[in-house]
């Protein structure tokens, strides 16, 4: 291994570690180095921006959640673990909304580059978990998320179905259910037994 490759992982390693102490900087640092690839992925396979949004939180999401871990190591550039994870989340979007169009890039095709996310046991009680998260977060927030990530409705449609004045005021209530529906499914993440968690 060379070492300008051996440099460029311990400046991953050094931001991720200030990402964990909640360092403002180096979360604006990983945003503008992995946002405009994450964008270009969505847009070029059947997305909006606003749905590159979506996933790169959720992925920012997944790499605090697993670099806690004490068995966690970074095998590649963070950029790469960070493309890996939206690419699969995103693919993973495309599949529940049943979305049919060709799709850019080899995405269908593509086969993780990391081995925990290719873990299907893992995979597979994640989707659980998810399942009993939603059964749990109630309404009005389950449906309106539905009809977003499911039914693909818009912002302006799910404002008006759902009574807000607008749609930057839908857009602010489905970010605070999916905020409600991560920590349920976050809960049921660290829960063993598979109880269903009480929210505060």
């Amino acid at each position: 291994m060379s070492s300008l490759s051996v440099s460029k992982k311990a400046k991953d390693a050094a931001l991720l570690d200030r990402l964990l102490c909640h360092d403002r900087e180096a979360l604006q640092q990983i945003y503008e180095s992995c946002f405009p690839m994450i964008k270009a992925l969505v847009k070029k396979n059947n997305g909006l921006e606003e749905d590159a949004e979506d996933i790169f939180q959720e992925t920012l999401i997944i790499l605090l959640e697993r670099a806690q871990s004490p068995d966690f190591t970074l095998t590649c550039r963070l950029k790469t673990y960070i493309y890996a994870v939206s690419k699969h989340l995103w693919l993973k979007r495309l599949e529940s909304t049943q979305r049919q169009l060709p799709l850019a890039d080899g995405l269908a095709d593509w086969i993780p580059v990391t081995d925990d996310i290719a873990q299907h046991e893992e995979r597979d009680q994640a989707f659980r978990n998810m399942e009993a998260a939603l059964n749990q977060l109630g309404e009005p927030c389950r449906s309106l998320l539905e009809h977003y990530y499911i039914m693909n409705k818009s912002m302006a449609e799910i404002a008006e179905i759902f009574g807000y004045t607008n749609a930057d005021n839908a857009k602010t209530q489905k970010y605070k259910c999916l905020m409600r529906l991560k920590k349920i499914f976050f809960a049921y993440q660290t829960n063993k037994s598979g109880k269903p968690f009480s929210e505060p």
